[in-house]
């Protein structure tokens, strides 16, 4: 059982890269995490549409097959820091593999939104890809302080 944080491109900022594997790491701590990061499709000579296609493939093939699929989308269901925590410890208990996938600069293809077992809005806003990344971190590391019970979550 693991939970796969499968995302688009890395972080082309020094200082944002650095908070991102700051809470990665944070939340390695409370989770078996592994983070894939896929590659970033070029948007010259292609549509928006092709762009999504191509990258949600491949976030996709970078999910351990038969795992409960997170689409994180501004259109999905949005939880409190404490809800998500639960959600977090039912999967764990039920010993699935979970992927959390994130979409590049146009999100994610419709088919993978609708093959999604939850759609999980990170906020009510459109996030850049890389911002996206961090917020899921750092809730994955909060939810793990919220389930042990330790002072991060005031």
């Amino acid at each position: 059982m693991r939970f796969v944080l499968a995302v688009v491109g890395k972080p082309r900022d020094a200082s944002l890269a650095s908070a991102i594997a700051e809470y990665e790491r944070r939340a390695a701590r409370y989770w078996p995490l592994q983070v894939v990061e896929v590659r970033e499709e070029s948007a010259r000579g292609s549509g928006e549409a092709q762009v999504r296609e191509r990258e949600s493939t491949r976030l996709s093939e970078a999910l351990p097959a038969g795992s409960q699929l997170v689409a994180c989308d501004v259109g999905g269901r949005s939880m409190t820091s404490e809800a998500f925590a639960a959600f977090m410890q039912q999967q764990r208990e039920a010993a699935r593999d979970v992927g959390f996938v994130i979409g590049g600069a146009y999100g994610l293809s419709e088919a993978l939104r609708a093959r999604a077992n939850v759609r999980l809005s990170l906020a009510p806003w459109t996030l850049p890809h890389e911002l996206a990344r961090l917020v899921l971190a750092e809730q994955l590391y909060r939810a793990g302080t919220i389930i042990r019970g330790e002072p991060y979550h005031k």
